[in-house]
């Protein structure tokens, strides 16, 4: 049976699984109550605490807890993970076009079209503020922002398969800053450029260190390649049509010879670009998603802003540039890991 995209809500929990749900969740915030807390500066709704050698903020913390204690991969579960704003979106978009193409042959019926792709690949972490029990056993995709080292244990011992992408960290940055802008429901400057990239570079944020969530994934894809694909936001970018390719045979589900000569792959990438995915009314929307509404209160529309490779030189000065760089090349010494041209 081909995977569909519906997904159950809360209202269809039993009780005593919300209660149960209610219980953790009053454990979970004790349990933070006690964590290192820093002040939130780029939302300005709560505190961000220190959990597993990572900066959390205060709600999302819980959803991660609730993850990991009660979150049960399946081996056939395929992860899509980041660090926020560097390209989970596309990524998002891109896979399940990938993995569910013979279900919607009609593009007309694609969920894509009609939903955001943040509410058809959910992320684990806000799915439990619901009912983490509830989700479709006919779709395996799933997503997290969550570090390697924090990811619930039945996703690693059930040797489930990650997609990872990372993007160059001025990017991230800039779009990072340009995000929180929107979730505290004023202009990003409010929030003045020189402080967040201070608190970026010092990892005072939510889901930081940044250099440290990518370097997690990439030593895991170093040491399983059989099931971990590590993709570039920049490669993707200059090589869509391959990568999409490689996305396909890596999840399982390789284009034929015949879906090939049917131009499947640049149907799929067609249909994922940004050109079509931010000028969808679904995505012009300034509603809340469904599956984060529980989290942040974030509009639709926020989550396409440009898409570019090197916007940061719109916003960056020399001195900010250099800063970041310098650490992304400290950080990732002997790792093979870098952002430089080749």
């Amino acid at each position: 049976m081909e995977p569909s995209c519906i997904l159950s809500n809360k209202s269809d929990a039993p009780v005593s699984e919300t209660n149960a749900s209610s219980t953790n969740h009053t454990k979970y915030k004790e349990i933070i109550s006690t964590l290192p807390r820093i002040e939130d500066r780029w939302y300005q709704s709560q505190q961000i605490r220190e959990y597993q050698g990572f900066r959390f903020s205060q709600i999302m913390l819980q959803g991660i807890m609730s993850a990991q204690e009660q979150f049960k991969a399946q081996p056939t579960d395929i992860f899509i993970c980041s660090h926020p704003k560097s390209g989970t979106t596309w990524l998002k978009a891109l896979s399940f076009a990938i993995l569910t193409r013979k279900r919607f042959i009609y593009p007309s019926t694609n969920p894509l079209l009609s939903e955001l792709p943040h509410d058809v690949v959910p992320f684990i972490e806000t799915l439990s503020f619901t009912d983490i029990t509830s989700r479709d056993p006919e779709l395996p995709l799933l997503s997290t922002h969550m570090p390697y080292t924090s990811l619930p244990k039945s996703v690693v011992e059930c040797k489930c398969k990650i997609i990872y992408i990372c993007r160059d960290p001025k990017d991230s940055f800039v779009s990072m800053w340009h995000f929180a802008g929107k979730l505290r429901g004023t202009r990003a400057e409010t929030f003045p450029l020189e402080e967040a990239c201070q608190k970026f570079c010092e990892g005072l944020y939510h889901g930081g260190p940044y250099w440290d969530h990518v370097l997690g994934y990439w030593k895991a894809s170093l040491q399983f390649p059989e099931r971990m694909l590590f993709i570039k936001y920049e490669d993707l970018q200059n090589d869509t049509f391959s990568y999409v390719r490689r996305m396909a045979k890596f999840m399982g589900c390789p284009f034929s010879m015949e879906e090939e000569r049917q131009g499947l792959v640049p149907k799929v990438v067609d249909l994922c670009s940004f050109e079509i995915l931010s000028n969808l009314e679904v995505n012009k929307s300034k509603k809340h998603s469904s599956s984060l509404r529980h989290i942040w209160k974030v509009e639709k529309n926020a989550f396409f802003r440009k898409g570019k490779v090197g916007d940061w030189e719109n916003y960056l000065t020399a001195d900010m540039a250099a800063t970041i760089d310098q650490i992304t090349e400290q950080k990732f010494s002997g790792s093979g890991l870098s952002f430089k041209a080749p």
